[in-house]
């Protein structure tokens, strides 16, 4: 009854790919509390005193039913404000907030065009959804524009949906926001920005990479809080218009348990933090800038953001030289296909501010050691 589920594990370990789960140790180069949040006494106080207040832990319901609480709505009336949208709606995480955009909002006759690059979640979303999919060359405007254009030639008569990560999770290079823009505007496009690695990060008061487009009718833009906010869940930022819809006819929002609401309290309290904290981002700007010097002088190339790829091509080398690191007590992890492309395995070196700056520069000379043998 196993042996095609056992069969497949051992494929999976020939090619080096096989994947098990390891608990936290060492020093953190590999989670997204970018801002170091997620241990914060700000955010810890906050929700101990909503729990003292008589919040509840869970929300025991749908948002339709009787999990929709008040943290809830003061979540979504501060991130609406605070992104520069008309409105707001949490969900419990960014990968179901993709799914549920994807799968309700581009209609039967619409087209969506992918980054090739874009997260898993996208993709899913895409395909399990209404409209036609296609995707588009990394980070290539024109690809997306002949993609349009090849498809209203075509006969396609519905709206297109163009979707992008504002930083891409596993290269750490920005997406082209103001050219996409222009493309959508040609075409009387829709343009979906996954935010999840710039939201807290970038832009004014850590507002994300699309805070200048947002608030406009054709912009739908996702921002995570279990990132550089510390918490869990997501936001999906909106015209109110869109934001009824998905309220109406998404089933992942509709059929969902609420999210909790102490992380609900716990993302409106880090909105407050990186608003009045810019040292935060200030200090991972430094970090940045000395891994970005130490990868080149190694002959990687730096990203210029807090996600750096150490690319190494062969999986097991990969794997190999992530083992060597987190048995010096660095905390990195290799990435292999099909998360990324065929022979672009990888370290994925994150940078927090649960590092400092002699810990970056060690990290560096471990890897030089290792890359050596």
């Amino acid at each position: 009854m196993l042996d095609r589920y056992e069969a497949s594990l051992r494929g999976l370990a020939r090619k080096s790919r096989l994947r098990s789960l390891s608990g936290r140790a060492g020093l953190d180069f590999a989670s997204n509390d970018y801002l170091g949040l997620a241990g914060s006494k700000r955010l810890a106080e906050a929700v101990a005193t909503a729990l003292a207040n008589g919040t509840p832990v869970g929300a025991t319901g749908s948002r339709l039913l009787r999990g929709n609480d008040p943290e809830h709505e003061v979540l979504e009336e501060k991130a609406a404000s605070f992104f520069g949208a008309e409105r707001a709606l949490f969900f419990g995480g960014g990968y179901v907030a993709n799914f549920a955009v994807l799968t309700t909002l581009p209609q039967k006759g619409d087209l969506v065009v992918l980054d090739e690059l874009i997260h898993a979640s996208a993709h899913e979303g895409a395909r399990a959804g209404r409209a036609e999919v296609v995707e588009a060359r990394h980070n290539d405007a024109d690809a997306v524009d002949d993609a349009i254009r090849s498809w209203r030639a075509k006969g396609g008569t519905g709206r297109p949906w163009i979707v992008t990560e504002s930083l891409y999770s596993m290269d750490g290079d920005r997406a082209p926001l103001d050219e996409l823009m222009a493309v959508a505007g040609r075409h009387d496009a829709f343009l979906f920005i996954d935010e999840a690695h710039a939201t807290g990060v970038y832009g004014h008061d850590g507002r994300g990479l699309a805070h200048h487009l947002e608030g406009r009718d054709n912009i739908v833009v996702l921002h995570t809080c279990g990132k550089a906010l510390g918490a869990s869940g997501a936001l999906v930022t909106a015209s109110a218009v869109l934001c009824d819809y998905l309220v109406n006819r998404c089933r992942p929002f509709i059929y969902a348990t609420a999210p909790s609401p102490l992380m609900a309290v716990a993302s409106a309290t880090a909105l407050d933090i990186i608003a009045d904290e810019p040292d935060r981002r200030e200090r991972l700007a430094r970090l940045v800038t000395l891994a970005g010097t130490r990868a080149d002088a190694l002959g990687f190339k730096p990203s210029g953001s807090q996600i750096l790829p150490i690319i190494i091509g062969d999986n097991g080398r990969a794997m190999a030289l992530a083992e060597a690191l987190q048995a010096r007590g660095f905390d990195v992890r290799g990435i292999r296909p099909p998360t990324v492309p065929e022979g672009t395995a990888r370290l994925r070196i994150s940078l927090t501010l649960n590092v400092g700056e002699d810990d970056v520069s060690a990290l560096f000379d471990a890897l030089s050691e290792e890359c050596s043998r």
